[in-house]
Formats: C-alpha cells, sequence, structure tokens
C-alpha cells in the first residue's frame, strides 16, 4: 500500500488507533520507529498538517487477537496512549509492537514470553522500541519477573493453555490494579476440544468471575479466528468510592 495524496488518515474511535482509507480501508498505528518494519508489515508515510511526514503501519486483523477484536467491533479495548500493559503470551512481538505504538512513549508494555526462540525475536524488537520491556519466563510463574513489573493498568493474554484462565487471574493477583481493565484472548480447543466453542467460553468466564474479574464483553473472532473469543471488562470493581471513603472517615 503506497502512501502520498491517495491514502486519507482518520482517527478510529479507539484512541491511538487509525484507519487508513485508500483503495482498501486498512487498520494502521503511527509506527514508533519510522523507516522500520517489525514483521515484514507494510508502511504508510502521509504528510501531517504541518508538513511533516507521519508514517503508519499496517495492522492485520488475520495476525492479531487485538486487531481482529477491533475490527469486530469491540466496544473498548482499554489500551490507549500513556497506558501500562502486562502482555501475556507476547510470541515475537507482532502484536506487541503495535500496542507499544498505541501507548507511545509515556506508556509501557511488559510483555511476557515462554518460548526462547520467539524471545529472541521479542528482546530483538525491545531494543529499537523503549517501551517494550521483555520477559523470557513462564506466566506461570509471576513471582520470577515481580521485580520487573509494576501494577498496571491492562492486564492481556493470548496463552492458549488449559489452563490459561488460572494463569490469568494469577498474574491479575499479582500486577493487575483495583478497578483496572483486562483483555484475554480465549482459545477454544486449547482449552478443551471435547465439547462445543461456546461452552468453553462460557466456563472460562465463569472461572474469571469467581476470580474477581467483572466481564463486560465478549467477542467471537470469527472471520480471522476459528472458535477464538475475546473477553474484556474490570478486575475488583471498585464499587462506589465516594460511599467507601466516608465510611473509613466515620
Amino acid at each position: 500500500m503506497k502512501g502520498g495524496q491517495k491514502v486519507v488518515i482518520e482517527k478510529h474511535r479507539h484512541e491511538g488507533i487509525f484507519i487508513a482509507k485508500g483503495k482498501e480501508d486498512a487498520l494502521v498505528t503511527v509506527n514508533m520507529t519510522p523507516g522500520e518494519s517489525v514483521y515484514g508489515e507494510k508502511r504508510i508515510a502521509v504528510e501531517g498538517d504541518g508538513g511533516e511526514k507521519i508514517e503508519y503501519r499496517v495492522w492485520n486483523p488475520f495476525r492479531s487477537k487485538i486487531a481482529a477484536a477491533v475490527v469486530g467491533g469491540i466496544e473498548n479495548i482499554w489500551i490507549k496512549p500513556g497506558s501500562k500493559v502486562l502482555y501475556l503470551g507476547a510470541a515475537s512481538g507482532t502484536t506487541v509492537s503495535h500496542v507499544s505504538d498505541i501507548v507511545g512513549p509515556t506508556g509501557a508494555v511488559y510483555a511476557v514470553e515462554f518460548s526462547a526462540r520467539s524471545g529472541r525475536d521479542l528482546i530483538n524488537c525491545a531494543k529499537k522500541r523503549t517501551n517494550i520491556i521483555p520477559i523470557v519466563e513462564d506466566a506461570r510463574h509471576p513471582h520470577k519477573y515481580r521485580m520487573l513489573v509494576p501494577m498496571v493498568d491492562v492486564l492481556f493474554a493470548d496463552v492458549a493453555q488449559p489452563d490459561q484462565a488460572r494463569i490469568f487471574a494469577l498474574n491479575a493477583s499479582y500486577f493487575l490494579k483495583n478497578g483496572g481493565k483486562f483483555v484475554i484472548s480465549i482459545k477454544a480447543n486449547c482449552v478443551d476440544s471435547t465439547v462445543p466453542a461456546e461452552v468453553v467460553f462460557q466456563k472460562e468466564v465463569a472461572y474469571l468471575q469467581g476470580e474477581k474479574f467483572k466481564p463486560s464483553e465478549q467477542i467471537t473472532l470469527e472471520p480471522y479466528e476459528r472458535d477464538h473469543a475475546v473477553v474484556v471488562g474490570t478486575y475488583r470493581a471498585v464499587k462506589n468510592e465516594g460511599v467507601q471513603d466516608s465510611v473509613e472517615r466515620a
């Protein structure tokens, strides 16, 4: 996709995400490291209002669960400029790099990946992007990286493990602030391939509810991913801070 006059950039309703309108519309993020692709994705340079060139990177929903959820019409992903995000299942950094674009220099992405091979790619990606903190560790043992990760605003996971909800809850208990937001991608056949996907999603959501997660929406990722759902919501929602304050003062 070539830039120039033919492409018009519009803001998406999710802050930090944009739409490139050309022959085909594409989801894009502002490239934090202009002139460089992370995984061979297309880049579009467009002239800004002041005449300066702004480079955007195309975000393919077939390669990213978050992009698939955004294109699928999810109400809120909570990841925005300035956010601190703990990302479980970072792989080689494909989606992490776009989250890095969105949160920008005032935000941070703490990216956890267990595979040493993917972890090497992730570390290379983080060399150029100073807001990515790569952590090559098993997300089942958050105590191993507790010194590296502060309390975060958003917890995201795409770990595709049978006990992913337990892993997610464990990390939330360590790092997700009260009232923080969560986004989890659930791959049904990784959890239980013997029952329909809808049943798996229901069970996983029920487990999360028992662990103080309050889901606010759920979306399936067809046609981008089969039998996947993304669930979004709030962790340890603070019911009514005003009432709590007055009780404590009394």
